[in-house]
């Protein structure tokens, strides 16, 4: 299963960034987009909801208030320009607070934190990138979204503000991302960051040494800072 998430804010601009997001993340599934409370409160009755992603300063009444006025509500992840309500919506239990511009790296740390959350069984029961051959991601490539396979990724390159994926059957692509975001998007999959430069996909493989591990033909540098973690991660220890 997805996690259901609803978008409640005033400004279009802020909504229509909120959607692209979350379109890009396969274990993602959009239930409704409101532009106030009272609206949202109509979606809340009608759908099944996992997590809010709520604007403050909002007509009618605002986020805090209206979060308060639930007797079950789901997670919440504030999201404003406002950083002085940061206090408040913490003692309110939201997962995070992000404030306005939202860059798309800071809301996958978002989505990172809403699935450790735990205490809410429809997020904790689920995983946001199922485990089979047809889970995919969105990424920028020459201002175009690409639609890319996770089962295909065979490992992952930094160029700084960039990162190359290479695949399986011997293409590579160049997108506009940190490695990272690409941390954060692939933790739900089997993919290990084993040098500041590199991630690389655990089921591909095909050897490896105390220095480097082979991935098909090509030996990619295990770092000194990651060493321990990634042989522990190896030899199962």
């Amino acid at each position: 299963m997805k996690i259901r998430c609803l978008l409640i804010d005033d400004e279009p601009p802020a909504l229509k960034v909120l959607q692209s997001y979350v379109s890009q993340i396969s274990g993602l599934e959009l239930v409704g987009v409101c532009t106030n409370a009272i609206e949202a409160m109509d979606v809340l009755h009608a759908k099944v909801v996992d997590v809010m992603f709520l604007d403050i300063k909002m007509p009618k009444i605002i986020g805090t208030q209206f979060l308060r006025s639930l007797t079950h509500p789901p997670k919440v992840i504030f999201v404003t320009a406002y950083r002085e309500y940061a206090v408040e919506g913490f003692e309110l239990d939201a997962v995070d607070y992000l404030v306005k511009p939202v860059s798309f790296e800071r809301f996958l740390k978002a989505i990172d934190k809403l699935k450790r959350s735990g205490n809410h069984q429809t997020i904790t029961e689920q995983k946001l990138y199922p485990s089979n051959p047809n889970a995919f991601v969105y990424l920028k490539s020459e201002k175009v979204m690409q639609k890319i396979f996770i089962d295909d990724i065979l490992y992952i390159e930094s160029w700084k503000d960039y990162v190359k994926l290479f695949f399986t059957g011997g293409k590579h692509l160049l997108v506009k991302q940190t490695i990272s975001a690409m941390e954060s998007l692939l933790s739900e999959h089997k993919f290990l960051r084993v040098h500041r430069s590199y991630i690389i996909s655990l089921d591909k493989i095909s050897g490896y040494c105390s220095n480097c591990v082979k991935m098909h033909t090509t030996e990619i540098p295990i770092g000194r800072l990651y060493k321990q973690a990634v042989i522990g991660q190896l030899t199962g220890q």
